[in-house]
């Protein structure tokens, strides 16, 4: 899995306070492996997670279970 082969996206959730997390759709729709980073270090680690997991994610962001950082 390399991250120069995807196309990132930001996430439409991420402030502009510099705490962006981009994702790469194409690969999700090919895949069904929703692939995450850091947008202030593209060259840095790529999660990924199944499409359960990364919705149960979402949800628990969007319900602020993770709290304030």
């Amino acid at each position: 899995m390399t991250s120069f082969s995807h196309r990132w996206v930001k996430s439409s959730y991420s402030d502009n306070g510099g705490q962006c997390v981009e994702w790469a759709p194409e690969h999700a729709a090919a895949t069904g492996e929703f692939l995450v980073r850091d947008s202030k270090d593209p060259s840095g680690p790529v999660l990924g997670f199944s499409a359960d997991a990364f919705s149960s994610f979402v949800a628990g962001v969007k319900a602020g279970e993770f709290g304030a950082v």
